[in-house]
Parts: structure tokens; C-alpha cells; sequence
């Protein structure tokens, strides 16, 4: 899909902020950050923000409506994986969420029934356990009711939940284990919508270098401190150290998650254009909420591209560079109270070239392989 060409060239104003870094002190600055994290340097926040340090996922957990058991887990990955639950019999879960692509799907948007494209691009379903909202714009509150939607959507799986439980209770196979797992004779679509969410709960990321460095702070042992503290590159440490203050970065990306868990308007809206979307205000209906969308974990982030939420950049550098600059700014329109706002979080970071260079290595060091399926360790029975 083209798309304007304009939002590229703010790439080549990070010319002139080529300039030279001063030079850093590394090993001061790792005896910094081997401390907990309520030493380390403030971060730079704006006024107002509210946010929580970036550190390790916490436990996974289960609500006492949909609780954990192995056989429901393992019906959800059938279930995900199978095309058994689109119309056509053409498209699965994992069509757009594949394991060996980040549990995304690599497209700039997904397509599904009929081939037809959609708006947005697949976010990965890693640590989906620990959104408050799903969806760019927040439209589901939970995995049951995130789970049923794109098999209703008429671009990606086309079809009538009636008609899904109609299918599943003609199949042998299903009636058996949807009996073992809930103990009813009929399939019912929201049983279908609990074993997906109880699968999808379990896809946790697996241990980055940031990880491994943050396991290091609490170690006694001075073998494995030393050892786990060396997982975090010189470059990627500097990078950590921008993320939280120069870069501004956790204004927006903060927490386990990498994500404020909130919306904002980074100003990739097309309003009145060609690729419009409105994001939240789709939801909400409120003015202010025109191009908001969910800000997206960098957990793993280095595996999900292109990134953002129509899939536009496929370099991580332009992005980096784009928000150096200050975003992408439109003259709001004072006439249209719906013409969409850009955040005012996002201001020009005059980052330099080594600077920008040490953020995406930080960006690396928060990406671990992508998981591989259902994590058991980090179990936690119930809200």
C-alpha cells in the first residue's frame, strides 16, 4: 500500500543533528543502574505523567471467570492455529499472529477473508496477558472479548458466530475436548473465546539482555552478577540511560510492558485523506480522541515490523529519527473541532547520531527471540 511520501522526509532533518556525543562513562554509569531501581536517575517526564518503572514482566494471571487449566490451554492452541473458525476455512489466529515472525505477521496490514487488506497492522499477541485494553484503539477490555471479534470482522475471518457453533458441535474431535475442558455437551462460542484467551495469556516473552541485567541487580553471587550485568552492551546501556531521560522515551513507553497502557496521537492520522483512521474516536465518539491510538509495547519490538499502527515504517531508524525531530506535526485546523491534535508530548530531542544509534541498540537488548509457545513458569492462578 503506497502512502504519502511527505512522512519520509522528516528522516533527513536528522542531518542536523549529526553532532558529536560527549564522551560517556561506562562503568560509572553501569554502577548507576546495578543498583534497584529506585536509585537509578530520574527520568524525564512532562508534567502530569504517571508512570511505572521499566523493569521485569510480573506473573501472568488468570481471572476467576476464565481460570487456568492445561487442557484448556492446549484447546485454545488448537483452536488458534486452526481455519476451522473462518468462513472460508482459509484463515486461522495464526494467519496474522505467526510464532517465527514475533506473533505477528510481518505485513504492513493484515489481509484475511478474500484477501481483502485491512487498516492496521497485526500487533503481536506476546504478554497480551498484561494489556488493560486490545486493539489499536481499545475496543475490547478483555481476551474472551477481544478473541471473538476478528472472526466476526468481515475482512479477516467473515463469520457468524451462530454458524461457528453450529460447525464445531458437527466435529467430533471438538466435541470431545470442548467436553473434557468444560463439561458440557453443546460447544458454546464463548467457551470457544475462553480456551483462546487462556492459550493466548500463556505466549509471554522470553529473557532479553535487558533481563538478564535487571536479574543481575539482585544477585549475591558476584560470578553470576558480573555475568548477567555483561548481557547489556556498553551501547545498549547508554541507550537504556537516553530511553528514560534524554530521549524522553518513558513519557509513553514505561513499565514491564514498555507501554503506558494509554492513547496518544503521534500525528499518522490521514484525516480526510486517502488512509483515514480515527483510532479511539471510533470508539469513544469524543473530539479529543481523533487519531489516538494504544501505545504499543517495545517488548520484542525488533521482531514485529514494519511498525506503527497502519505498518508504515519498516526502519527502526527513521522512526528514532522522526521522533528526534518532534513527530510529525500538522497546523490544527481551529475551524474543524475534529481535525486531530499531534501530542505535545513529542518535542525535537536533539539527539545525536551515536545517541540514536545507542537507543536502537537499546531496542535490540528489550527483543529476545520471539516466544517460542505456552510459558509455564511465570503462572499466576487468579486475579
Amino acid at each position: 500500500m503506497c502512502k504519502p511520501a511527505y512522512l519520509f522526509l522528516v528522516v533527513l532533518i536528522s542531518g542536523a543533528f549529526n553532532l558529536s556525543a560527549q564522551p560517556i562513562n561506562f562503568e560509572s554509569l553501569r554502577e548507576q543502574y546495578l543498583q534497584p531501581s529506585d536509585k537509578w536517575p530520574k527520568p524525564f517526564l512532562d508534567p502530569g505523567i504517571a508512570h511505572h518503572e521499566i523493569g521485569l514482566l510480573p506473573a501472568i494471571t488468570f481471572p476467576e471467570s476464565n481460570p487456568f487449566s492445561v487442557a484448556k490451554m492446549r484447546l485454545g492452541e488448537a483452536l488458534f492455529h486452526d481455519p476451522i473458525l473462518s468462513s472460508s476455512k482459509h484463515i486461522a489466529c495464526a494467519s496474522c499472529h505467526d510464532r517465527d515472525l514475533g506473533w505477528a505477521d510481518g505485513r504492513e496490514v493484515s489481509f484475511g477473508h478474500n484477501r481483502r487488506f485491512g487498516k492496521r497492522n497485526a500487533p503481536s499477541i506476546e504478554n497480551a496477558a498484561l494489556w488493560e485494553t486490545l486493539f489499536w484503539d481499545g475496543r475490547a477490555s478483555s481476551l474472551e472479548q477481544q478473541a471473538l471479534m476478528p472472526i466476526q470482522d468481515s475482512n479477516e475471518m467473515n463469520f457468524r458466530l451462530f454458524e461457528l457453533g453450529l460447525r464445531l458441535n458437527i466435529n467430533a474431535y471438538y466435541k470431545s475436548k470442548f467436553n473434557e475442558v468444560f463439561g458440557k455437551n453443546i460447544i458454546e462460542v464463548s467457551d470457544v473465546a475462553k480456551a483462546l484467551a487462556t492459550f493466548q495469556r500463556t505466549i509471554r516473552s522470553r529473557n532479553a539482555d535487558f533481563d538478564y541485567f535487571m536479574h543481575a541487580i539482585t544477585q549475591e553471587d558476584p560470578k553470576k552478577k558480573d555475568f548477567y550485568a555483561k548481557k547489556l552492551s556498553d551501547q545498549a546501556l547508554w541507550g537504556m540511560h537516553l530511553f528514560r531521560t534524554k530521549a524522553r522515551c518513558m513519557n509513553c513507553h514505561s513499565g514491564a510492558l514498555f507501554s503506558d497502557n494509554k492513547f496518544h496521537n503521534i500525528g499518522l492520522t490521514y484525516y480526510k485523506r486517502e488512509y483515514e483512521d480515527l483510532g479511539l474516536f471510533n470508539i469513544t465518539g469524543m473530539p479529543d480522541d481523533v487519531g489516538k491510538f494504544k501505545t504499543p509495547s517495545l517488548r520484542g519490538v525488533m521482531n514485529t515490523k514494519p511498525w506503527m499502527h497502519n505498518g508504515l515504517f519498516a526502519s527502526m531508524e527513521g522512526i528514532i529519527n522522526i521522533y528526534n525531530a518532534g513527530g510529525v506535526r500538522i497546523p490544527k485546523d481551529k475551524n474543524d473541532v475534529f481535525f486531530p491534535e499531534t501530542s505535545p508530548i513529542l518535542q525535537p530531542l536533539l539527539l545525536t547520531t551515536e545517541e540514536m544509534k545507542a537507543l536502537e541498540a537499546f531496542l535490540n537488548a528489550i527483543t529476545a527471540h520471539p516466544a517460542r509457545g505456552p510459558h509455564f513458569s511465570f503462572l499466576s492462578r487468579s486475579k
